[in-house]
């Protein structure tokens, strides 16, 4: 698996809450304080049975790290098509190739600590694989396939180890059906 490592300096697209593009700033400011508003990806990936493959973030990540996460998730580049750019890193993280698809957008905050803030206007992608993930180790800890009833339960009770934004994206994944096997 390659080492393709998401980077503070990498340029973020900034963005309207109508997602407008309106500039570029690098990762580690767009983050900083409150936060400023940038474009983003969620994907989770079902397994045929139904199950969701989570991912512990590696320790080293500034936000979250070591905390359990979706499957993937990214920043598109500038001029890059969101669902290009999900794919992309679904493969760098996960070496896996899948279709994925749209399912909605949304912003959100949430306050990592009183110098780090996700402020994210986040399009959040579905796909259905049937393998295991190679992962790039710089990126993930672990991995694991979850069941729908155990992530509910995560969800229900706030666990603290999970991401914010897992939490509010699998609660609108569900109410919408998901996962469809």
């Amino acid at each position: 698996m390659t080492s393709i490592v998401s980077r503070d300096t990498d340029l973020l697209v900034l963005v309207d809450q109508d997602d407008q593009a309106i500039g570029l700033r690098n990762k580690r400011s767009c983050h900083e304080g409150r936060g400023i508003l940038h474009r983003a990806i969620s994907v989770f990936l079902f397994d045929p049975t139904g199950r969701v493959l989570i991912q512990q973030r590696h320790l080293d990540k500034p936000l979250w790290g070591g905390c359990w996460s979706n499957s993937c998730c990214t920043h598109p580049f500038f001029a890059e098509d969101p669902i290009v750019a999900a794919k992309r890193r679904v493969k760098e993280e996960l070496g896996l190739d899948v279709e994925l698809e749209f399912i909605y957008k949304f912003e959100y905050r949430a306050e990592w600590s009183p110098e780090y803030t996700e402020h994210e206007l986040c399009s959040v992608f579905v796909g259905y694989v049937n393998a295991d993930p190679i992962i790039n180790e710089t990126e993930i800890q672990a991995w694991r396939w979850e069941s729908t009833e155990s992530l509910d339960e995560v969800v229900a009770k706030d666990v603290s180890d999970y991401t914010p934004w897992l939490k509010l994206e699998w609660v609108e994944l569900r109410n919408r059906g998901y996962p469809k096997t």
